[in-house]
């Protein structure tokens, strides 16, 4: 696999919770580091999500927001 976003992380399929057109995907890249992403329930049932494979977190995004109380 060849792409051009920088941040791409192998990972663990941990968790997937499927909607009606939604899917919520956990991915575990190290123990006790999780990303969440929803996509497409046609989406996660083509790359034939589920617990324990193997699957790349790609984030590509412009902005990083923090914030503290």
């Amino acid at each position: 696999m060849e792409i051009s976003a920088r941040n791409s992380f192998k990972s663990t399929v941990k968790k997937v919770v499927p909607g009606a057109v939604n899917s919520e995907v956990t991915l575990e890249i190290t123990p006790g580091v999780e990303v969440v992403a929803i996509i497409t329930k046609s989406s996660s049932e083509k790359l034939g999500l589920v617990e324990g494979k193997q699957a790349y977190a790609v984030i590509k995004a412009t902005d990083v927001i923090v914030a503290v109380d």
